[in-house]
């Protein structure tokens, strides 16, 4: 049967494909080496399959329709909002897996909506450029949540699709090892007065949710909390609970971090292990 094998919480900071040079050379360096980590971790694991848990910006979806959570069930290009250095192409799809996500979601009452042809923005496609791509021959499965703008999905809930996404995985009929992914974060504001502030504090504190499997902690924080110290882009730590608890809030460990002013966010990089 299929197994979670390992989970990784990562940024997905687009900024760094715009500016790459604006940080001082140990920054850059820093995260560059957190990235490459966390693929040769993959490889290491021997993973075929990862589960990569994003958000829309109101790029892909916005005022006409703006689903809770989607999941592909087919084939996935992006991004579509291409990033110098990263254009949109196709990324290999575990359909089968993500279908049976869904099937199985549907029957526990999570209404996922599903994409048979899924076009992703940068939340899935900048980890996959840098954590999946490089391990040849490796399927994802793309979920996004409604983390990005309001109305947002409750953590709580974030949470409990996170359980079904392993209950589901472990009943998937093949031997697939999968890494289940959660993108987005830390602490950065997008489009407001506060842009360009970042929070190490805010910042510490998620880390040691992650490295604790610290589950009360994280369905603790209110929205007003974590967009006052965070900022509103850091409502995007929802990908991070889904991912705990898809590995069964195991507990983890900080891989890197840095609060990066020049790319307007604090950038932090944890390994979940898998129970």
């Amino acid at each position: 049967m299929a197994r979670i094998v390992g989970g990784f919480c990562v940024p997905h900071n687009p900024v760094m494909f715009f500016h790459p040079d604006a940080p001082p050379a140990e920054t850059r360096q820093l995260v560059q080496d957190a990235y490459a980590g966390i693929a040769a971790r993959i490889a290491a694991l021997r993973a075929d399959t990862a589960i990569i848990i994003g958000c829309d910006h109101y790029i892909l979806f916005g005022t006409e329709c703006l689903p809770r959570y989607v999941i592909s069930t087919g084939e996935i290009e992006g991004p579509i909002d291409q990033l110098p250095g990263l254009r949109r192409a196709p990324i290999a799809g575990h359909g089968a897996l993500g279908r049976h996500i869904s099937e199985d979601g549907f029957a526990k009452g999570f209404d996922w909506a599903v994409g048979r042809y899924m076009t992703v923005d940068h939340s899935v496609a900048i980890p996959h450029h840098f954590m999946i791509r490089p391990n040849t021959g490796m399927r994802s499965v793309a979920v996004m949540l409604a983390c990005g703008v309001d109305p947002y999905l409750p953590m709580a809930r974030a949470w409990a699709l996170g359980e079904q996404i392993a209950q589901a995985v472990a009943s998937f009929p093949g031997d697939e090892r999968v890494v289940v992914i959660g993108s987005g974060g830390i602490s950065h504001h997008v489009g407001d007065e506060r842009m360009g502030e970042v929070n190490p504090q805010f910042d510490r504190r998620i880390l040691g949710i992650l490295e604790r499997g610290d589950r009360d902690a994280m369905l603790a924080l209110s929205d007003e909390e974590i967009l006052r110290d965070g900022g509103n882009g850091a409502m995007e730590i929802r990908t991070y609970a889904c991912a705990m608890a898809a590995t069964r809030a195991a507990g983890g460990e900080t891989l890197a971090y840095a609060p990066i002013t020049e790319w307007v966010t604090g950038m932090g990089f944890a390994e979940l292990r898998a129970a």
